[in-house]
């Protein structure tokens, strides 16, 4: 199985950056699609981004597409949240996952889940 920890998460003015990280650890990365979810107080949890094994296809939710960007570096291990012009709504817990086989935005289909970090957006 394989370890995910996010991290990157942090306040930020409306329209700002940031990037979160989610490093992989246990077995080989390239061996898995990850999502990004995020989840805010009191809603479910949310798709926001996936990107292949090969990172050849990412995709995103309506919500983001434009603004974020999901990314990988399979010699680090790591998977890639670039997250510009944010906005109030964007505020949550930003989660990775992991799955051998699926890249989309089902979230009850990962098996692997990091901890979260919390971004939270002020206006």
């Amino acid at each position: 199985q394989v370890q995910l920890e996010e991290s990157g998460g942090a306040p930020v003015q409306a329209g700002g950056s940031l990037r979160l990280s989610c490093v992989a650890s246990g077995r080989t990365f390239t061996m898995y699609a990850v999502g990004w979810f995020r989840q805010a107080p009191g809603k479910e949890r949310e798709f926001v981004a996936a990107i292949s094994r090969s990172g050849a296809t990412p995709y995103y939710s309506d919500s983001v597409a434009g603004r974020f960007t999901v990314s990988r570096d399979n010699a680090k291990n790591t998977a890639y949240l670039q997250m510009n012009s944010l906005k109030p709504e964007d505020t949550a817990v930003y989660y990775c996952a992991a799955d051998r086989y699926y890249s989309g935005d089902d979230y009850v289909e990962y098996d692997y889940w990091g901890q979260g970090t919390q971004v939270t957006v002020s206006s």
